[in-house]
């Protein structure tokens, strides 16, 4: 007996909100419901080796460049890739604000995930810094966390679903 579709996408239909309720939730949910890491922060006096080090080892992609607590700018993959990648730099020497981005856009936590959606897709961001009132930064949001919250709105089936959208989990088995 085969497996189609229907079996497949009507469980999850009745599980899970459809497109409506995801986007109601996305237009009135905040990013203080999304999992947010907190900023892997650096002074913009601070080595460019060490901050790309400490990068890797957090596996981030960027970090939030601060000067006096306050954020001045970002410093992504895009940024190592785009200003670092294949010059002639004394990384022990180089200094994280000339490999910056300056005054990235912010927002605060209390921004609908639906407008940061928006914005990052609009503007081709990954990250987004989150900043308080004095600008100081309180937490990153990414691309990659935004989708894992719209996940959770997902049935485990319907995330689960095999590479090939219409073939069977029999016909895969080999059955």
């Amino acid at each position: 007996m085969s497996t189609s579709d229907d079996d497949v996408f009507d469980p999850a239909e009745k599980e899970c909100p459809g497109p409506a309720e995801l986007e109601s939730a996305l237009l009135t949910e905040t990013l203080n419901n999304v999992t947010i890491q907190p900023p892997l922060v650096a002074d913009a006096g601070g080595i460019l080796a060490e901050t790309i080090a400490r990068m890797r080892h957090g596996s981030r992609g960027c970090a939030l460049v601060t000067d006096s607590g306050r954020l001045m700018g970002i410093f992504t993959e895009r940024d190592v890739l785009m200003r670092v990648a294949c010059r002639p730099i004394d990384f022990e020497g180089a200094v994280i604000r000339d490999y910056m981005t300056r005054d990235p856009v912010t927002l605060s936590s209390d921004s609908s995930i639906a407008f940061v959606l928006n914005r990052m897709l609009i503007e081709v961001f990954r990250h987004i810094p989150l900043v308080d009132d004095q600008g100081r930064p309180t937490g990153v949001v990414s691309m990659r966390q935004l989708v894992e919250y719209m996940s959770e709105s997902f049935n485990r089936e319907f995330l689960n679903l095999p590479p090939e959208p219409r073939a069977s989990f029999r016909s895969r088995e080999g059955a």
